[in-house]
């Protein structure tokens, strides 16, 4: 069988049928076994084998969120103008961070489970599709922008529009929005402006009644601009939640010569006592990180390693770093 024909590169990868025709393909190219039909209507060009693989394909987080991410883009041609990507889709957009989905079985949901959240504004009809989501939006609740040149909820929208998930998901989300990209050793992106500000998602509160209103009002207070990750917003909000004073967030540590040591999760300056979280995710950086925190150590500093087995142990934890903030007082 002769190779399929070249199409238009003006299509791009994703393209949907009628601007197919448009320029020029025909139907029977559109049937070609080469082209994927995630949507109705819409043909896509699958990446070649070298890339396919998913990035971090140990990391089920980072793997759930690309799913959202490519269902979102493949169906980006079929909205329609008063249509836009939204909630957890829009929050993958935006590359923050979302609890695992699961099945009704109770298993990690696969990248085929997922479904992408589209939602609309007036009164028309509401998408009735497979893989997809609806839901109805209110000009006065409601705003997108654009991400690759798709309409997506801008993060004051999309974080208030997940009122529905765990308390500390939703500051973790908030955090993510809200990072204040500081100058400091090592830090990327200096300068760069946060994707929202904690009085935006306030005004995105105050807009009007949301799913889970008093648990985004809760949230809020808790959001901070310094964390960098969701799982050190966890473990900042249970070290509060237990009574203990707030932690400083990614601090940056001297010797007593002004040389840069390292840069804390999170730390009580004052005690010489940081608290970093450790990934088994992240053993490339094995090696670095027990270096960065030897020198801490060497330096007079207590350090508490929190796993994900010790986070899942709240109390746990906070006895430990109180048993600690004690001993160095």
């Amino acid at each position: 069988m002769p190779s399929p024909r070249p199409l238009p590169s003006a299509l791009g990868t994703t393209f949907s049928v009628r601007a197919a025709a448009e320029a020029g393909v025909s139907p029977g190219r559109l049937r070609r076994g080469d082209l994927e039909r995630p949507f109705r209507g819409i043909r896509t060009v699958p990446p070649p084998a070298s890339d396919a693989e998913s990035p971090g394909e140990d990391d089920p987080f980072l793997q759930q969120a690309e799913a959202r991410r490519r269902l979102a883009r493949h169906y980006a041609p079929r909205l329609a103008r008063a249509q836009f990507i939204s909630h957890e889709s829009a929050a993958a957009m935006w590359r923050a961070p979302l609890p695992l989905a699961w099945t009704d079985a109770g298993k990690l949901a696969a990248p085929s489970d997922l479904t992408v959240h589209v939602s609309t504004f007036g009164r028309g009809h509401l998408i009735r599709a497979a893989a997809v989501t609806a839901h109805r939006a209110r000009h006065r609740t409601s705003r997108y922008t654009h991400v690759e040149q798709i309409p997506v909820a801008d993060p004051a929208t999309t974080w208030a529009s997940l009122g529905r998930l765990p308390l500390l998901d939703l500051v973790a989300l908030g955090d993510h929005f809200c990072r204040v990209w500081r100058s400091g050793p090592g830090r990327p992106d200096a300068g760069a402006p946060p994707l929202a500000t904690v009085a935006q998602l306030q005004a995105a509160i105050d807009a009007g009644r949301r799913t889970g209103n008093r648990r985004l009002r809760e949230a809020i207070d808790l959001i901070r601009v310094d964390s960098w990750s969701p799982r050190e917003s966890a473990v900042r909000c249970h070290l509060i939640f237990g009574g203990l004073p707030e932690p400083r967030l990614n601090h940056d540590i001297y010797d007593e010569h002004g040389r840069f040591l390292a840069c804390a999760d999170l730390a009580y300056p004052e005690r010489k006592l940081a608290i970093e979280y450790q990934s088994i995710l992240h053993a490339a950086h094995y090696a670095a990180d027990v270096e960065r925190l030897a020198r801490l150590r060497a330096a007079g500093w207590v350090v508490i390693e929190v796993t994900a087995e010790l986070l899942a142990d709240p109390d746990a934890m906070v006895a430990r770093v109180r048993a600690a903030l004690r001993a160095r007082a």
